[in-house]
């Protein structure tokens, strides 16, 4: 089997056994309150006590519990292999490792190198990589999105199956929608290729049956919402409440002065101080290199590419008032899959060519040079990679009868697998260093300290950290033994104990110097809390993690 067919295979290897081995050796266990709110929510439904109806004081602002898709799954995996923090995450892990087949399935024969690049600039970007070790919806969005794209540029190119294709685009387009709501992100895209399709009277079986189908499954889920809620709307109606809910931080009151900065420059450093670079620049390879596409479907990832990108910048979050998009890395998943793909395109392209890898190493260095700080070493040592790789091709290519070997010539499968190794390469360097990084959490420690000594039929106080004060019943499985109460350190002189009733001090070191938690959560040392209770006997450590009894 030739090199070029076995590159997908090798690459779908490597990225699968990478991400694998990332979320083993990096797991945290819970990052904030999101995560905690769908693992209770799956928890409750697992368990059967979960409840569709709305607060009826209106007092909770929480569209979380609207995305289904999300916790839904999860459910199903409390129930096979019980709560715990692996498989509070092993779907979001899955749909990760899924964008990968998914892209693999699409390519591997057609265009070998762009499913191999496509796969590298998706699974290897460290926050794509990051966002498997939490329930978050946002790479759970990613794999409904890519499917989404797949289904809609299949089904356009499918005029025998296009009625099947048409009602698969529906359904996944509905799964995004359970999932979160900025599936919104690839509207432009649809609605253009719909009008397009229209004016050149194309595609109509596909176009109809994808009406037809999200029609009936949206009355469907309006109605739902009819039922229970007594609103049809009430999902909009809850994003605008949770819009207004947290005004004070955002671009509409406590942030106007920032607005202009938001969608002029500041999503281009945004993306650039993020890693994606890379990408943007090889998509516009790949939007310059146009008579290498030619019947390719690199007009179709570039065309949603730039929807996509022009509505995230320039877009809102609220349908009432204008509020741009946060500029958070784990928002940017509905961009990822067509801007990946697209880049595919333009390092194929180069491949075959080895052209504009002067101009690529010329920007990737300038990037380096205007970040100056770690994400440098990727924009650096993929400038010396393209630089080398072009001075190499035209020495090729002036002495064309010279015997070199195929990986200095460009159009060589050689050139092209050594252009995806070299990018393997450098993108694996970010993670790799995280990986090999100790914990910020401790949370397996924790948990085990927490389930092993505090468990029935003790009865008392326990003492913690605001951290693990808002989610100390996950590490129970939600079933917190009945006769333990959790207290704040600051609370220790206001808690009064029953008779027989123990107290006890849970000191998590990690938690106490993670600097996510420090800036705004947690204000104290674990010299301040130990202060606080000078009458207390060890009772066990775990790594960082320490209980204590007090009196």
């Amino acid at each position: 089997m030739p090199f070029s067919s076995r590159l997908p295979d090798l690459t779908l290897l490597f990225v699968g056994l990478f991400t694998v081995a990332y979320f083993l050796l990096t797991h945290e266990g819970l990052y904030d309150l999101d995560d905690y709110f769908y693992a209770r929510y799956a928890a409750q439904l697992a368990g059967g006590t979960f409840r569709v109806l709305p607060d009826p004081q209106g007092l909770l602002h929480d569209p979380l519990k609207e995305r289904w898709l999300i916790f839904g799954p999860v459910a199903l995996l409390y129930r096979l292999l019980g709560i715990g923090t692996i498989s509070t995450t092993l779907w979001p892990l899955l749909c990760t490792l899924g964008c990968s087949v998914v892209v693999w399935l699409g390519y591997r024969r057609r265009e070998p190198v762009v499913a191999a690049g496509a796969m590298v600039l998706l699974g290897l970007h460290y926050f794509t990589l990051n966002l498997t070790n939490y329930l978050y919806p946002d790479n759970i969005l990613m794999f409904w999105c890519l499917c989404c794209a797949m289904a809609l540029l299949r089904g356009r190119q499918s005029p025998g199956a296009q009625l099947a294709w048409g009602l698969g685009f529906a359904a996944l387009n509905f799964a995004a929608l359970l999932s979160k709501e900025t599936i919104v992100y690839y509207l432009p895209c649809y609605c253009g290729l719909l009008v397009l399709d229209v004016w050149r009277q194309q595609n109509g079986r596909f176009w109809a049956a994808a009406l037809f189908g999200g029609t009936v499954l949206l009355a469907g889920y309006l109605a739902f919402y009819a039922v229970f809620t007594h609103d049809a709307l009430y999902r909009i109606h809850l994003i605008e409440h949770t819009n207004e809910f947290l005004r004070e931080g955002n671009f509409l009151v406590g942030n106007r002065a920032a607005l202009l900065g938001r969608v002029t420059y500041q999503p281009l450093a945004f993306f650039v101080g993020s890693g994606l670079g890379v990408a943007l620049l090889l998509a516009l390879a790949a939007a310059f290199g146009r008579r290498q596409q030619q019947g390719s479907d690199a007009g179709f990832w570039l065309a949603l590419t730039g929807t996509t990108l022009a509505f995230y910048w320039l877009g809102s979050t609220s349908l009432t008032s204008y509020n741009p998009i946060t500029l958070l890395p784990r928002m940017t998943t509905p961009l990822l899959p067509p801007l990946c793909l697209a880049a595919g395109f333009g390092l194929r392209n180069f491949g075959q060519t080895g052209r504009g890898g002067g101009w690529l190493a010329l920007a990737l260095l300038l990037a380096a040079g205007w970040l100056h700080n770690s994400v440098s070493v990727i924009y650096g040592g993929l400038a010396l990679y393209f630089g080398a790789a072009t001075v190499l091709g035209a020495l090729a290519q002036l002495n064309p009868g010279a015997p070199l070997p195929a990986w200095r010539r460009p159009g060589t499968a050689a050139f092209a697998g050594l252009a995806v190794v070299a990018l393997a390469a450098v993108l694996a360097v970010r993670p790799l260093y995280f990986m090999q990084k100790p914990g910020r959490s401790a949370h397996q420690a924790q948990q085990r300290v927490l389930r092993g000594q505090l468990a029935e039929p003790r009865r008392g106080v326990v003492f913690v950290d605001e951290f693990l004060l808002g989610n100390y019943d996950f590490s129970y499985g939600f079933r917190v033994p009945t006769g333990l109460q959790f207290r704040r350190y600051a609370a220790a002189d206001s808690v009064a104990r029953g008779a027989g009733e123990k107290a006890w001090l849970l000191l998590n070191r990690r938690t106490l110097t993670n600097d996510e938690l420090t800036r705004k959560l947690i204000r104290y040392s674990a010299a301040d809390v130990l202060a606080r209770f000078p009458r207390r006997r060890l009772v066990t450590r775990d790594g960082p993690v320490e209980l204590y009894e007090v009196r």
